[in-house]
Order: C-alpha cells, then structure tokens, then sequence
C-alpha cells in the first residue's frame, strides 16, 4: 500500500476506535500515523488528547509540548494547541507560541481572544488585556471580544471600562446569557436602574440551553436581591442551580470515597525544613470555596516579602505528573489510589519548578486555591516548608454562599441543598483529620475574626508565615492586583463585617439545609444566636 492509502486506513481505524472511546486505541492508532507524518502538529494534539482519555498525564503532556515546536497553521487548531499548552500548566511554552504566531496585528480576533482566555485562566491578566485590547481595536464591537475584556477589566478592577463594554455588548447582543451575567456582577442594582425586565424577557427566549439559563437565573438572582425582592431572588436561583446541576454529573458517594482514601493514607514525614536551608515558600490558603480565601490573600500581599499568585492549578498538575493520572478537578480517586507510589520531593520540585517563571526573585507567595484542602495531606510530604492558611467561616454563611455563586464546571455539590450539606461535613471532617495528622502546620483562620480585628488576625497570621507584620497587611487596598476569583468585585469593597448575614432573609427557604447541618452536630451563627452543635472547624 501507498503513504496515502495506508494513511487513509489508519484515519478509518481511529475513527472507529474514537467512536467506542478506546482511548488506548486510538493512542496506538495515532502514533502509527505519527510515522508516517512525523512532527504533524495536528496528530499531535489529538494524541495529547487520547493520552489524557486513556489517563496517561505524562504521555499526553509531552505530546502537546512537542506540537508546540512546530505548530499548525490552522487557527481553530492552534486555539487547541494553547488551550492544551495551558491545562499542563506549560506557560513558558504557551508564550513563546504566542510570540511565534505574531506579529499581534496579524493575529485573527478570535484566536487572539483564545490566547487572552488562557493567559487569564493562569491569571496573567496583563497580558490577556494587550490581545484583547488588540482584539477591540480590530473590530470595536465584537461581542465575544468585549464580553472577554469585561471579565479580565473586572479582574484588574477597572469596573467602568468593564460596564461600558458589557453595555455594549448587551447593546449589539442581547440575546447573550453571559453578558447579562457579567453586567449584574459589576455594581448594585437599584430601583432606578436594573436590568431585571431584560433579563426576564431573556429567559423567555425559546430553546435556552441549560447553560443560558444558569447565567441568567444566576443574574436574575443577583438583581433581584439587590432590591430586596428575596422571594423573587430566591425562586431565580432555585431555576439557576436546577439548570447548572443538570449540566454537571456528580455522586456524593464518590466524594466519601475519596475523603476515607485520602484519610486512609500513610501521613509520611512532614519535616519542617529550616528557614536558612528552604527553597521558596508556598503559603497555600485553603478552605471551602467562597470562605474568605481571596479576602486573606489580598491582605497577605500587603507585605511586599508576598507574591500573591491567585489560584493555581500547579500542584495538582505536579500530582498528576507524580502519578501519572490526568484526572478532572483538583484531585481524583485514581490520584489517591496511585499515591503509595509517589516520589513526593519529586512532586514539590516540580511544583516549585512550575511557579519559579511567575517569583523572580521572591521567595515567598501565596497559592489561593481553596479546593487545595483536599490535597494538604500531599503538601505536606511534598513541601515541608510550606505554610497552610485555612480559612473558617460560619457554615450556614459558607454553604449558601457557595449555593448562589455559578462556577465554571468545578464544585458540582454546590447547586443542591443536601449535597451541599453532605460536601461541608465531608470537608470539616477532613480538615480535622489533617489538623490530627499535621499538627502546627496548619493555621485556622477564622473569617469573623479577620473582618472584626484584622490586625490582630493579620499579625498572627504574620508569625506563623515568619513574616514581619506591616500595617499594609490590614488594608485590603494597599495592593492594586489583579483578583481572578469570584470575589473580586468584594475583596475590592474593603473588610466588611455585616450585622446581618446574607442568608437571613432567606432562611425559611434553606430550612433544609440548616436541619442537616444541625443534624450532623454542625452550628452556626444567626443575627442573635449560634444554633448549638459543633463549634470547631479543624
């Protein structure tokens, strides 16, 4: 047979194989067209692809890095290329890539906003804004361009900008979901001006995808409890969460299997390295999504010793090298299944590796990603010089927070009141676990005290990360960052304690939730008691 035809026989037998998702097979079958096209950067990335089907993290790292020496000249190709280059946390890669396709006023608007989304995504926000910004000056009214630059603007806090470009966007586009979203996140809503009708008239636009429907619930949820209208905000996030879960598949019983595999673990050694001999210093802020993490690294970044990062996936990309698993998420039963065989100094080298193009010559900073609570019992034995930063607040607050945010696709327990309840007692109990596992390595850091007296927090903070404690540790604004959280626009709002939590006027409707918080032994504050249970955190 021909090159062409025995090529045409292996398209035919990968298509097969791709059909019945025989992920090794299709491995196999795309290494065999390989030598026939060596180098074909197209074969590359979907190579990388089925080694990350087939579980194989290192094979399919190293596939897309290849790819990269000798990209494709195809735009919606070289938009995976990046998108890959960026999941293996291969940034240094991903910039020269970057530079390659330029000059950036030949770069074709949409695969400059591609590269912008993943320099956000690793929470370069500067430099997401210059493709963007070159996006915009090509054509002023794209929507997809605006919506982009309105996300990475709010991140930068440049709120005007952001509200003028989702205006105008919403102007050209109305009929787009994320732009409503994005608008009602950007200021408080008033009587005199809101975007509730539109959004309703948005709803009732037929053929809405589940995915529409969350980001305009979500937004409805948000405007209308801006003006008070709780019933209404109520019956809209209740449409949102039913929407988003729809979407995300998860099993509660999976999640208590992972948290009996991860407290089953051997706890290894943990040393504390001494400060003269340490490497750089991660400070991981860990804890329940939406419990006050970006507000402790905001105030953490006050001492000008802290680099604050945001949240990174870099540890769990060295986990997934370490065990050679591409998993979903922040960790997975096949990571804790495969953990036994771990070379952990390996993994904290290659996580120190990972972040040394963001440190320069900083030797301490912060990595704020809260799920990272799940994998302490790792960072213990892979970084003994790290300092975990755990952030309690009250788990009533916690939990109904984390019930009104829209995620991406993470945190798939947070859009229904019993699997809430259920991922919160998991998370408690795992942190006790490891406060018994490691003792001293971990600081609870309780989010009413940090709002009620931020410098005293701020300076016991401070000693345990053996840091001197300066008075820009206690002003939230003291560093102008960029904040790629879902807290971005609150942070920005300064240290605020409310008389009244958020989720008082909607108490009669989580009646469900705070019974099974109450009965796992589980308390939590109202405006003028603690309803008994447990009061500790760790």
């Amino acid at each position: 047979m021909s090159p062409v035809s025995d090529m045409q026989a292996l398209q035919q037998t990968l298509r097969a194989r791709v059909q019945v998702k025989d992920w090794v097979g299709a491995a196999t079958t795309l290494r065999q067209m390989l030598t026939l096209q060596p180098g074909n950067a197209e074969l590359l990335i979907q190579l990388s692809y089925m080694e990350s089907g087939a579980g194989n993290y290192r094979a399919a790292g190293e596939a897309i890095v290849e790819a990269a020496k000798r990209p494709p000249r195809h735009p919606e190709a070289l938009g995976d290329l990046m998108a890959r280059l960026r999941t293996f946390n291969e940034a240094e890669v991903l910039g020269r890539l970057i530079e390659q396709i330029g000059p950036i006023e030949r770069i074709p608007i949409p695969l400059l906003i591609q590269a912008g989304a993943q320099w956000s995504y690793l929470n370069e926000q500067t430099r997401a804004l210059r493709l963007l910004d070159e996006a915009k000056r090509g054509d002023p009214d794209y929507p997809p361009t605006l919506l982009a630059r309105t996300q990475v603007l709010t991140y930068l806090g440049r709120i005007d900008d952001a509200q003028a470009d989702v205006d105008r966007a919403l102007r050209r586009a109305p009929q787009i979901a994320q732009a409503h979203w994005l608008c009602s996140r950007l200021r408080k809503q008033t009587s005199e001006s809101n975007h509730v009708a539109q959004i309703r008239q948005e709803l009732q636009r037929p053929n809405r995808s589940s995915r529409d429907v969350s980001l305009l619930a979500f937004a409805l949820h948000k405007e209308l409890d801006d003006l008070g209208d709780h019933a209404g905000a109520w019956s809209a996030l209740e449409q949102g969460c039913r929407a988003k879960r729809a979407t995300l598949p998860y099993q509660r019983e999976a999640s208590h299997r992972l948290v009996e595999g991860l407290m089953r673990l051997p706890a290894g050694s943990g040393e504390v390295v001494a400060a003269d001999a340490a490497p750089p210093t991660p400070i991981f802020i860990v804890g329940m999504h939406r419990s006050g993490t970006s507000l402790l690294e905001q105030l953490l970044s006050g001492h000008d010793a802290v680099l604050a990062t945001g949240e990174l996936y870099d540890f769990t990309c060295a986990m997934r090298y370490g065990t050679n698993h591409h998993c979903r998420g922040v960790i997975d039963q096949g990571i804790v299944d495969r953990a036994g065989q771990i070379d952990f100094v390996d993994v904290g080298q290659r996580y120190l590796d990972g972040v040394a193009w963001r440190l320069g010559d900083r030797r301490l900073f912060s990595d704020k990603l809260p799920s990272n609570f799940l994998n302490i019992g790792f960072i213990c034995q892979a970084l003994p010089q790290a300092k975990i930063l755990h952030l309690v607040r009250d788990p009533m607050e916690t939990c109904f927070s984390n019930l009104r945010e829209l995620f991406s696709d993470a945190n798939a327990y947070s859009y229904d009141m019993a699997e809430l309840a259920d991922y919160f007692l998991q998370y408690r109990r795992l942190m006790k676990h490891w406060h018994a596992t490691f003792p001293g390595r971990i600081l609870d850091v309780r989010y009413d005290a940090l709002t009620g007296d931020t410098e005293s927090v701020m300076r016991e903070v401070a000693t345990f990360c053996g840091l001197d404690y300066v008075p820009g540790m206690a002003d939230p604004d003291s560093n102008r960052r960029a904040i790629a959280t879902a807290s971005a626009m609150q942070v920005r709002g300064g240290v605020v304690r409310r008389r009244e939590p958020k989720w008082w006027p909607y108490r009669q409707y989580l009646a469900p939730l705070g019974e099974a918080l109450r009965a796992a032994g589980i308390a939590y504050a109202t405006p003028d008691a603690v309803v008994p249970g447990e009061a500790s955190a760790g």
